[in-house]
């Protein structure tokens, strides 16, 4: 349980809640994020295993197999919004959309890009649809059956902490992190938002996106671990190759806004 609560909360010292609000500002901030947020696959994988019982040890090796698949198709969505940044600090990434965010100045790409993101990342988070790990109905609770307490709570937490995280990284690089919402010729009402202040941006967007992410799992009903590996090999990851191709192909011929 401790690795997994220590994943979530190394995320949070680069995560921006404001326009210098942030433990640490460094230039590979990005890089930083994707490595610390795989180590918590290492602690539900040990926690499954250390249980010594075969249903944690299924569901434990389901949310292994799920996480390590889709972390490909969240580290390709990253990687495609870092080449049109130019950059890993996540500081000059949420100050180069100053005037335009990157879901509406980077084109096609940037909205494919945010769509696998989102899909991914509730996938990466062990929400509905994907709560595999977690089916009921099949292994008891997976790989948290045998923990309680101070324990369990831990595991509990770190999902809706990775939920937040999710939800934070993507208002960082697709809607401008702590950036307001500008548009270009609109002086009058760019003065009006810049009022509104910076934390206030950056949780409005975390909790809204969020909020879609919650709403996957009211909506959907959880898929077959077949359907949920062949969604990732089959057909994110592909489409994900060809779309950080495709943000190159615009970034080198100036296609962008």
């Amino acid at each position: 349980p401790y690795l997994v609560i220590i994943a979530s909360m190394l995320c949070f010292a680069v995560l921006p809640w404001g326009k210098g609000i942030q433990v640490i500002d460094f230039n590979i901030g990005i890089f930083f994020l994707v490595a610390v947020s795989s180590i918590g696959v290492l602690g539900i994988l040990l926690a499954g295993w250390s249980s010594n019982n075969k249903f944690t040890l299924i569901g434990a090796l389901r949310s292994g197999a799920q996480m390590i698949s889709y972390e490909l198709s969240i580290g390709l969505s990253v990687i495609t919004m870092v080449a049109f940044a130019g950059s890993m600090s996540i500081t000059d990434i949420v100050n180069q959309q100053q005037d335009l965010w990157f879901i509406f100045s980077g084109h096609i790409p940037a909205i494919i890009a945010f769509i696998i993101y989102l899909i991914a990342g509730t996938a990466e988070t062990n929400r509905g649809p994907f709560d595999l790990p977690e089916a009921e109905s099949e292994l008891t609770a997976g790989y948290h059956t045998e923990y309680s307490g101070i324990h369990f709570g831990f595991f509990y937490l770190a999902e809706y902490l990775n939920l937040f995280i999710v939800a934070g990284v993507a208002s960082l690089l697709f809607f401008g992190g702590w950036m307001p919402l500008h548009i270009p010729g609109w002086d009058a009402f760019n003065h009006v938002m810049d009022f509104i202040p910076s934390i206030v941006w950056f949780l409005i967007k975390a909790i809204a996106l969020s909020f879609v992410i919650i709403w996957f799992k009211w909506t959907f009903p959880r898929l077959r671990i077949d359907q949920l590996l062949s969604l990732e090999w089959k057909y994110l990851l592909p489409i994900n190759l060809a779309n950080l191709v495709l943000m190159v192909v615009v970034i080198c011929y100036g296609l962008h806004f």
